[in-house]
């Protein structure tokens, strides 16, 4: 691999990160509504105190979290702090901070969404393989409508069709949650076994939703390989089918397969902060929610800008083991 691309690849996704945080820095100040006061007026109303002395509060909570200073300055602390991963306090769980915060929920939503995507991918593209190959047997194409239909509702509509039927009807599994408010959180079997238990529906939502489209996308590549010139060479030497299939038809067609699924790693985790709202699942779903509800701002950038991050990252890890998948691609200039 040559320095060069790589070093290209580095500083674009670098751009990409500076684009991110400028948009997700300036957005937020274009509301008229000021989180701190709104947070202070509300602990004084429940708290049956007057507000006397409400104003020189909020100017010292300004003060602290940077908000009295110009508008370059905010700015150019708030890049500093991109580059450092602080992203400071959190307004609405004053005195944690915005990491500690997101460090509590970021195992709930990588487990769940990497699981998920994991599966969506390995089964949805082995079974588009088998609907593209023209050998396969005749049964496996009343699949096909099956994955248009899953392909096209969104994730959340899936949970909430999930929820009716195994949750309400069925009552298989629990409705909500991470796991039961009896359960003794711990590294134990038993534990395991209810976050398992409560971790299903979510994830079969997630892997429904994945699951067609990645099946769609493989069976219209395995299509147009199985018409190529070495699929026929292959067949005209009596190869025995099962390595035409492997070795010729589906490795052709896996690079735009991987492709295709980093294209729609943004569309994949969006679903899974919704899935999770409707899950009330402990992971950032269910903090972007909250955070928006009180404009917790720096809780929301600190949010986006791990889950830019993680696109970029991911996009970048696969862009450099295509030469791995198909070792036709170089990256050096000759």
């Amino acid at each position: 691999m040559s320095w060069r691309y790589l070093v290209r690849r580095i500083l674009l996704l670098l751009l990409v990160m500076w684009t991110a945080a400028t948009i997700n820095f300036f957005i937020p100040k274009l509301s008229p509504r000021d989180p701190i006061k709104e947070r202070l007026q509300l602990a004084a109303t429940q708290g049956g105190r007057n507000q006397t002395g409400l104003q020189a509060m909020a100017d010292a909570y300004a003060h602290q979290y940077g908000l009295d200073q110009p508008l370059w300055k905010q700015y150019l602390h708030a890049l500093l702090k991109v580059v450092q991963f602080d992203y400071g306090y959190s307004i609405s769980q004053y005195p944690r901070t915005v990491n500690s915060v997101i460090g509590d929920a970021l195992p709930w939503t990588i487990c769940l969404g990497l699981v998920s995507i994991l599966i969506a991918f390995v089964v949805g593209t082995v079974l588009g393989a088998l609907l593209g190959w023209p050998r396969s047997p005749g049964w496996l194409r009343a699949l096909v409508p099956v994955s248009m239909l899953t392909s096209a509702v969104p994730a959340f509509v899936l949970g909430f069709l999930l929820i009716y039927l195994f949750a309400f009807r069925l009552k298989a599994f629990p409705l909500a949650g991470a796991y039961s408010q009896t359960a003794n959180p711990g590294w134990s079997l038993s534990f395991a076994g209810d976050v398992l238990d409560h971790a299903f529906l979510p994830a079969m939502a997630l892997v429904l939703f994945q699951m067609g489209g990645q099946a769609l996308q493989m069976r219209g590549l395995m299509v147009m390989t199985v018409g190529e010139d070495y699929i026929t060479f292959a067949d005209a030497k009596g190869l025995r089918p099962r390595r035409v299939f492997l070795r010729y038809a589906v490795r052709n067609a896996l690079l735009p397969q991987v492709t295709g699924l980093v294209m729609s790693l943004g569309t994949f985790i969006f679903s899974t902060v919704l899935v999770e709202t409707l899950f009330a699942y402990p992971g950032l779903g269910g903090l972007i929610n909250s955070a928006i509800q009180v404009l917790d701002f720096n809780l929301l950038y600190g949010i986006t800008m791990i889950l830019v991050f993680a696109v970029c990252i991911a996009t970048l890890a696969v862009d450099l083991i295509y030469p791995l998948l198909d070792p036709r691609i170089r990256y050096d200039r000759r």
